[in-house]
């Protein structure tokens, strides 16, 4: 996994929308990055949901955040829909991110099936990453207050 002092591996990932974003357009903003492992799953929907009802306290600490999944731009499109997520939700559906950002989970569910496991990693303005949290099981979520606290520094 990255550690904190690390610089963030950059990417270019899919939308809901079918557009592109790299975090590379997103210099110079604190971007905070939620890795989940499958939309429509009932840890992942609680998160992004807490995520959600937190982006007031993001927004105001000027960070941009992004759902980061295996999931396809449709699935990741209709989740968003469904849940009224208010941030961007982006595909890694050839799971080089989360090599990257080593935020696999390998047999999920199935023997040979890749996810993203459950963690955060907020990316500060200079590119480097500023804060870390990955899951000690998929059943636990972050603990927003500290991201948001995190992002208010």
């Amino acid at each position: 996994m990255v550690s904190v002092g690390d610089t963030a591996p950059d990417f270019t990932l899919t939308t809901t929308d079918k557009s592109k974003v790299s975090l590379s357009d997103h210099r110079g903003q604190r971007v905070v990055l939620a890795f989940y492992p499958g939309a429509f799953t009932g840890v992942c929907t609680s998160e992004m949901c807490n995520l959600r009802d937190s982006m007031a306290a993001l927004n105001d600490a000027g960070a941009t955040v992004f759902g980061v999944s295996v999931d396809s731009p449709f699935s990741n499109g209709a989740f968003a829909k469904e849940n009224e997520l208010e941030f961007t939700l982006l595909s890694d559906v050839h799971r080089t991110t989360i090599k990257d950002y080593g935020m696999v989970f390998e047999n999920f569910v199935i023997d040979g099936y890749t996810v993203a496991n459950r963690g955060v990693v907020v990316v500060e303005a200079d590119g480097t990453v500023g804060y870390t949290w990955t899951c000690e099981s998929l059943g636990q979520e972050p603990d927003y207050d500290a991201i948001v606290a995190h992002c208010a520094q």
